[in-house]
């Protein structure tokens, strides 16, 4: 770049999708190695730890002023800010709003764009479209999971929450685990046009499944499956009406991804469960930042055993982190039949690492749009 001028590339969907985006194999991989970065320490994100998941602005119920939004189901703006060293080596922010209503104007629920900024400057690198990225990468975190504690010869995925989130999800799962034939999925209802949309996705995208079963309950999805996926949009508050998970219905050596609300007795998550987090400071982020208990704002198991710890019922040791099992610092599994609980919680390194993945391959391919933020900036 040469300064003071100041150009950056533009990549909207349709270029992101040129660039590779939706390369589930190529995502997991540069996720592995984001977390291998984090175990390092290469990293930075908000908040006084510096592992914030990031700053939300929402509204309040009742403004008291009549362009004001006020409060509602999904209805918030956040900034997700991240800096990620080694060979990325670059600096981003994600940033969306998000309103359940938008799917009454044709849109999704959350509009998302990622900003990349050369770290010393912060001048801009890279403005794209971050719907797809951010999916895929929500995807390729559980994909690292089952690459790892998902066993070799698994044949059965539990669906729980037929969402873009466990879309995403599957793709990462058959990508790593190619001999997966047989999916159930739970949804609101076995009626629902969700549960039949992905239902017939993967009929379309994934013939070598050839048992599909829409199923009613928890219990049915998770019964002799492999690999679980709970991703569904539960309300937050109530721990009760959070998806529960019975430990009698699990398959030994059955692997749970967990990137949304999910319930299990605590007797299991004491005893004989296996947690594995994502990245612990985040959860230990969350615990300092929410009010107690914090599994009651956020609902991802990990955040229930923080609030175990600071209850002094859970010791800290008895939670694994991810980075330590890709270092080589403890087992990938201490036995066969061990159940684990992979907690995953989203983070803005993983929007950094993937788009400045992407934003690389468009340079390469000469997808994008140049647009230049100045000649010579007019306050300098």
């Amino acid at each position: 770049m040469g300064y003071p001028e100041v150009d950056f590339l533009y990549l909207n969907e349709a270029d992101m999708l040129r660039a590779g985006v939706m390369d589930m194999k190529s995502c997991i991989d540069t996720i592995e190695e984001m977390f291998k970065l984090m175990k390092k320490g290469n990293y930075v994100m908000g908040g006084p730890n510096h592992n914030s998941h990031g700053v939300m602005m929402s509204f309040p119920e009742h403004p008291a002023f009549p362009e004001m939004p006020h409060d509602g189901p999904d209805r918030r703006f956040m900034a997700m800010p991240a800096y990620l060293g080694g060979k990325f080596d670059m600096a981003g922010m994600k940033w969306y709003g998000s309103n359940v209503e938008n799917k009454n104007k044709g849109l999704p629920r959350s509009i998302l764009m990622l900003t990349l900024n050369d770290k010393d400057t912060g001048a801009p690198v890279a403005y794209m479209s971050a719907n797809i990225l951010s999916a895929m990468r929500t995807g390729a975190v559980p994909g690292v999971g089952f690459r790892y504690f998902a066993k070799k010869d698994a044949k059965t995925a539990g669906i729980i929450g037929p969402g873009v989130m466990n879309k995403t999800a599957f793709m990462a799962m058959i990508t790593e685990r190619p001999g997966i034939d047989t999916v159930k999925i739970k949804g609101h209802s076995p009626s629902s046009k969700s549960t039949a949309a992905f239902a017939e996705w993967l009929k379309k995208e994934y013939p070598q499944v050839t048992n599909c079963k829409i199923v009613d309950s928890e219990e049915e999805a998770v019964r002799d499956a492999d690999i679980i996926s709970i991703a569904t949009s539960s309300p937050t508050g109530d721990p009760s009406e959070y998806p529960y998970i019975k430990e009698s219905w699990i398959k030994p050596g059955a692997v749970f991804s967990c990137p949304a609300a999910a319930r299990f007795d605590d007797d299991f998550i004491l005893h004989r469960a296996r947690t594995v987090t994502d990245n612990i400071m985040l959860y230990e982020a969350w615990e300092a930042e929410m009010p107690f208990p914090a599994y009651n704002t956020i609902p991802i198991p990990a955040v229930h055993c923080m609030d175990l710890i600071a209850e002094k019922k859970m010791a800290a040791e008895n939670i694994d982190d991810l980075g330590d099992i890709l270092t080589g610092k403890i087992p990938v599994r201490r036995n066969d039949d061990e159940i684990i609980i992979y907690s995953v919680g989203g983070m803005p390194v993983e929007d950094v690492a993937w788009g400045t993945a992407v934003y690389r391959k468009a340079l390469e391919l000469g997808v994008g749009t140049k647009l230049n933020l100045w000649k010579q900036p007019a306050l300098a």
